[in-house]
């Protein structure tokens, strides 16, 4: 059997540090992955005059399997969001974000455990009719939602809930105010959840969500949902564990996925060994449950918990007073 090349993408800011530490946390746990690296992002806009070099997208298309750390996409007219970009390309229709409480963290909640699945690359980011009047008094946007791009994350989701042995998916909706788009998404999530007749389906609109996740996040198991909504949940249930530095997210296609930290690049804190890894360590546990190494991730997992709960070289995020390299380490030895 050959080998696993996996494309990394190193990132901006303090995505060197945090990928590498991924890379040593795998390497010690026995996976034998070979890696191409490639740039994306400010660090390939310095060295090719762009921000997605071709060889980096020929990489990601080549081995299929993608670990990338965070990327800065320049603010200002003529550049697009690299991770959109990323999504539309190799058509990676769901974005998986898991939150899992870790004692330890600086967090309000504890036993928290919900993944959201987000629709990615329809929806108000479809990037359809952005228009602004010529006297700039009027802005306009599209939202675009399709039964098959509907069907397919609605089906994505059961599916994952089913493989991971979860009770209840929540479809997550504004069809009471957004009655064609949302309704479409609704009424075909609905027709697959009857597909389903082992997994509870409950329908909840999106602002009710954001309150019950804050009051009462326990009741809540696997979200599924269009590409705005997907976005703004993601990152709250980000919080209920203690922020992004613990949350992870998968962009996955039919045949090509990346897996990533979901944070930003950090640039106050690049190159000072402030960084906590744990959100593309995490990433890389996801990567490893998509190439069915489970053992290995849970391998990688409770050293990473029990780093955290013993607050052992833990960083600044985490209440320690470590640096990326120290937390590492850490890691390292439970391995």
């Amino acid at each position: 059997m050959s080998k696993q090349t996996i494309t990394v993408i190193k990132g901006d800011g303090i995505g060197p540090s945090i990928v590498e530490a991924a890379i040593e946390v795998l390497a010690k746990a026995g996976c034998d992955f070979d890696y191409e690296y490639v740039d994306a992002g400010l660090t390939a806009l310095e060295k090719t005059g762009e921000l997605l070099p071709q060889a980096t997208l020929d990489a990601i298309a080549r081995n299929k399997i993608t670990l990338k750390g965070p990327l800065t996409t320049p603010v200002g007219d003529g550049f697009t969001s690299i991770n959109v970009t990323l999504r539309k390309q190799f058509s990676l229709y769901a974005n998986v974000r898991p939150v899992i409480s870790f004692k330890g963290t600086k967090a309000r909640y504890e036993n928290i455990d919900i993944i959201t699945i987000r629709e990615n690359t329809e929806g108000m980011y479809s990037g359809h009719r952005q228009l602004l009047s010529e006297d700039g008094l009027v802005a306009e946007a599209s939202s675009i939602i399709t039964r098959e791009g509907a069907e397919r994350i609605a089906v994505f989701a059961f599916e994952t809930a089913r493989r991971e042995n979860r009770k209840k998916v929540t479809i997550v909706h504004k069809a009471n105010i957004l009655k064609s788009t949302s309704g479409l998404f609704l009424k075909t999530a609905r027709e697959v959840a009857a597909r389903y007749p082992d997994i509870e389906a409950q329908e909840m609109i999106v602002d009710n969500t954001c309150m019950q996740l804050v009051m009462n996040p326990q009741q809540f198991d696997v979200i599924v949902t269009t590409n705005l909504f997907g976005d703004i949940l993601s990152d709250l249930c980000a919080g209920l564990v203690g922020g992004l530095g613990m949350a992870p997210g998968a962009n996955i296609g039919k045949d090509c996925a990346i897996f990533e930290a979901v944070h930003g690049s950090a640039p106050d804190i690049a190159g000072k060994n402030l960084a906590n890894p744990s959100s593309v360590i995490l990433a890389s546990i996801q990567m490893l449950e998509y190439l069915q190494m489970q053992d290995k991730a849970e391998k990688i997992r409770s050293a990473l918990a029990d780093v955290i709960a013993s607050g052992d070289r833990t960083t600044r995020d985490l209440g320690g007073s470590f640096g990326t390299t120290d937390f590492t380490a850490a890691v390292l030895e439970r391995l």
